[in-house]
């Protein structure tokens, strides 16, 4: 036989879950919000460049190869010091070894006739207007290949600062296209977030052989480019 004490736990247990039941069925509805991306972009003068550049070199068995690239490539090295690149500015970017084969005859396979070695290095250079000398300066040391030119922006982010206020600028208007052709009125931004690195849009490159007299080189421009995803609220009626 149920006792008075019971009776009254399970009456209390009943009232405290009829507001949990009655919750449960409530739904939060999300803010209305209008998502945009604002982009801009900006051309600056390139203020350092990257040259690639190397040595290689034939012989007869590996280590031929290897002796004969060694030393014309301490020949280039010391030139660069002598030019006044300080070490940190150039790194060695590739080194390799490989047989050389002779092509194959009818019923015959390809046999080793020598051997290539090759050592790549990288240069960087913060006075762009030394590019011609440089390219010279390496030629004349033995450098036998020039692989690349690359001109860059140092300080790219911080010269797409006024550009990061233009794709503000950009994503307010695209939202508010939206929202007067949905028949809203525009609120405040939500959130606003930088998409990707700030880099730059187009990067010149130059790839050419060797030259024995001085090439131009065209600088030209680079065009640096930066977008922003922003989340706009939509104002609720009054």
């Amino acid at each position: 036989m149920m006792t008075k004490r019971t009776v009254l736990y399970a009456f209390v247990v009943v009232l405290a879950a009829a507001p949990l039941a009655a919750g449960a069925q409530t739904t939060t509805q999300p803010s209305p919000v209008i998502s945009v991306t604002g982009e801009a972009r900006i051309s600056v003068p390139p203020d350092m460049v990257q040259i690639d550049t190397g040595v290689t070199s034939d012989g007869k068995t590996a280590r031929e190869a290897s002796d004969a690239n060694n030393a014309t490539m301490g020949k280039v090295l010391l030139a660069l010091k002598g030019a006044g690149i300080e070490e940190k500015d150039y790194q060695t970017s590739r080194l390799s070894l490989q047989p050389q084969y002779t092509a194959a005859k009818s019923g015959s396979p390809a046999t080793i006739s020598g051997y290539r070695a090759s050592n790549r290095v990288t240069i960087r250079l913060h006075d762009i207007t030394k590019v011609a000398n440089m390219i010279d300066t390496v030629v004349t040391a033995g450098a036998n290949e020039i692989g690349g030119i690359n001109f860059m922006v140092s300080q790219a982010s911080k010269l797409l600062d006024g550009a990061r206020e233009q794709a503000i600028a950009d994503a307010r208007r695209k939202a508010e296209i939206y929202a007067k052709a949905a028949g809203v009125a525009l609120g405040t931004p939500v959130s606003i977030s930088e998409e990707g690195a700030a880099q730059p849009l187009f990067r010149a490159r130059v790839m050419g052989g060797m030259a024995a007299a001085p090439v131009p080189i065209a600088q030209g421009e680079e065009t640096l480019s930066i977008s922003v995803g922003v989340v706009w609220a939509i104002k609720k009626d009054p």
